[in-house]
C-alpha cells in the first residue's frame, strides 16, 4: 500500500524533470563551465603557491642550513682507474681528467676585469714538474709523507698528487723578501658532501723550513668541504702572539671543483689572496715584518685515498715583488715582467695576466708623453727561429691588449721579439726558464 502511494509521486517528478530538461540542461552546463573555470584557477594557484613555497624553502635552507644547496658532487666524480671496479689508488702516474676542470672552456681576459693581482718580477722559484719522472716525488721539494708526479688524460702538463696529513716544502734559493708573490694551480677529484669541514689545503708562511710551525707564522687554508661553506681559514702568530684567527665566508666550492688559479701577494704586513678572478682575503696586518722566511703546503683531514678523492697542484711560482713599474720606467727607461702569461707555445694571453696589464696601462696613461717598445722573450726550448717568431707574436698580442682593452693609442706602442737570444736566467732550470719568459718595455 505504501509503495502504491509513493510511486505516482516519483513518476510525476520524473515527468516534470523531463519536461524542463532542455532549459535546465543549458543552465546546468553553464554552471558546470563556471565550476570548471574556478577549479582550473584554483589548480593554477596551487601550482604557483607550490613553486613559490619551494623557492622560499630553498632560500631559507641557504640561511638556516648553509651548504644544503651545495654544488652537485657528481659534477666532480672520482677518477675511473682502468682495470679495476673499485676506487683504488692509481699507481701508474696517470690520472684521468677531473670533470669540469682541465677540459672546461677557457675564460676570456675581460672575465678578469676585477682581478688586480700583479705578480712579482724576479722569479725566485718555479716548478711545473716538467723535469720530474711520472710516479716520482718532485726533486725540488721536501716532505714528511708522500706524493707523486702524475699526468692527466690528453694533457702534457704534470701535477703533484698530494697525500693527506702531509706537508710539502719547496726548495727556495733564498729566504722570502718582505714583498713577494706566490701562485699555483690546483684541481681536485671525487669531492663530495662527505668531505670533512676541516679538510683544507693550507699555505703556510713560516720562520723555519721544518715540518713544525715556528714561533712566527701565517697560514691560509683553502676549504675542500662540499656540504657547507667552511670558509677561508686564516691564522697567524707574530712574536708568539696570535693576532688573527678567522674563517672568512667566501664560498669556493665551485672553484675547487674546477681548475683554480690561486695567487697570494705579501707586501710587508699586508696579505692578499685571490682565486681565479676573485679577491678573497685582504688583511693589512697579518704578516710579521722580517719574520717570514719560508713557504710550506699542507693537506689535512681528507678521506682515505681509496675513495679516489685527491688534490693536485702545479705551476708553483714564487717571485719577488714590490717594484713600481712607472718609477722603473721613468728612472731606468725600461722594465720587464714575468707577470704576462701565455698559453704554452702560443701568443694567447692567459686571463690571469689582467692585473699586470692593467698596471702597465695605468703607468702609460699617467705618462701620456712616453712611447714604448714592447719586446717579447722566450726560454731556450724549441728552435731559434721558432722562438723569435713566437716572441714577436707575443709582443704583438700585448700591444693589441693594451690598445683594445685599456685604450692605449697604438701609435705609442712598437713591438719586437728577441726569442731566446737575451736570457736573464739559466735555461737549464725551471726557475731560469720562467725568468726568461718575459715581456720587456723600453722607453723610446
Amino acid at each position: 500500500m505504501r509503495l502504491r502511494k509513493i510511486l505516482p509521486k516519483v513518476i510525476l517528478c520524473g515527468l516534470l524533470m523531463f519536461s524542463f530538461s532542455n532549459s535546465a540542461n543549458g543552465q546546468f552546463l553553464k554552471k558546470l563551465g563556471k565550476i570548471a573555470e574556478k577549479a582550473a584557477e584554483r589548480t593554477v594557484e596551487r601550482r604557483v603557491d607550490k613553486e613559490v613555497s619551494k623557492k622560499t624553502d630553498d632560500a631559507l635552507d641557504d640561511v638556516l642550513e648553509p651548504g644544503s644547496n651545495a654544488p652537485n658532487p657528481e659534477s666532480n666524480p672520482a677518477p675511473n682507474h682502468e682495470g679495476s671496479n673499485t676506487n683504488s689508488t692509481n699507481t701508474s702516474g696517470e690520472a684521468n681528467t677531473p670533470a669540469n676542470s682541465v677540459e672546461s672552456g677557457p675564460k676570456t681576459l675581460k672575465f678578469y676585469t676585477n682581478y688586480d693581482f700583479v705578480a712579482g718580477n724576479k722569479v725566485l722559484m718555479y716548478d711545473d714538474f716538467s723535469v720530474d719522472n711520472i710516479g716520482d716525488f718532485p726533486a725540488k721539494w721536501n716532505t714528511n709523507g708522500s706524493g707523486e708526479v702524475v699526468t692527466f688524460d690528453n694533457s702534457p702538463d704534470k701535477w703533484v698528487k698530494l697525500s693527506n696529513k702531509t706537508s710539502y716544502i719547496p726548495d727556495l734559493p733564498e729566504i722570502l723578501p718582505s714583498d713577494f708573490t706566490v701562485e699555483f694551480d690546483m684541481i681536485t677529484t671525487g669531492l663530495d658532501k662527505e668531505i670533512n669541514s676541516y679538510a683544507r689545503l693550507t699555505l703556510i708562511l713560516d720562520d723555519n723550513n721544518t715540518f713544525r710551525h715556528g714561533y712566527n707564522y701565517a697560514e691560509m687554508g683553502i676549504p675542500l668541504a662540499q656540504y657547507m661553506d667552511a670558509g677561508i681559514y686564516l691564522n697567524n702568530r707574530i712574536n708568539g702572539q696570535n693576532t688573527v684567527r678567522n674563517n672568512v665566508k667566501k664560498d669556493v666550492r665551485n672553484d675547487i671543483l674546477q681548475l683554480a688559479h690561486v695567487a697570494i701577494a705579501v707586501n710587508g704586513q699586508r696579505f692578499r689572496m685571490w682565486m681565479n678572478e676573485r679577491k678573497l682575503v685582504d688583511l693589512p696586518r697579518f704578516i710579521g715584518v722580517d719574520l717570514i722566511k719560508y713557504l710550506k703546503f699542507n693537506l689535512d683531514h681528507m678521506p682515505n685515498e681509496s675513495n679516489g678523492q685527491f688534490v693536485f697542484i702545479t705551476n708553483v711560482k714564487v717571485a719577488e715583488g714590490g717594484e713600481d713599474l712607472r718609477s722603473k720606467l721613468l728612472k731606468e727607461g725600461k722594465f720587464s715582467t714575468t707577470g704576462i702569461l701565455f698559453d704554452s707555445g702560443s701568443d694567447k694571453i692567459k686571463p690571469e695576466s689582467y692585473g699586470t696589464l692593467k698596471e702597465i696601462a695605468i703607468a702609460l696613461q699617467q705618462e701620456s708623453g712616453i712611447n714604448v717598445q714592447i719586446v717579447g722573450h722566450t726560454d731556450a726550448d724549441g728552435s731559434d727561429a721558432t722562438n723569435v717568431e713566437l716572441s714577436k707574436k707575443r709582443a704583438a698580442s700585448v700591444k693589441k691588449s693594451l690598445s683594445s682593452d685599456f685604450g692605449i693609442m697604438e701609435s705609442r706602442l712598437q713591438t719586437d721579439g728577441k726569442g731566446e737570444a737575451e736570457p736573464v736566467g739559466d735555461n737549464n732550470t725551471t726557475a731560469g726558464k720562467a725568468q726568461n719568459r718575459r715581456v720587456e718595455f723600453i722607453k723610446t
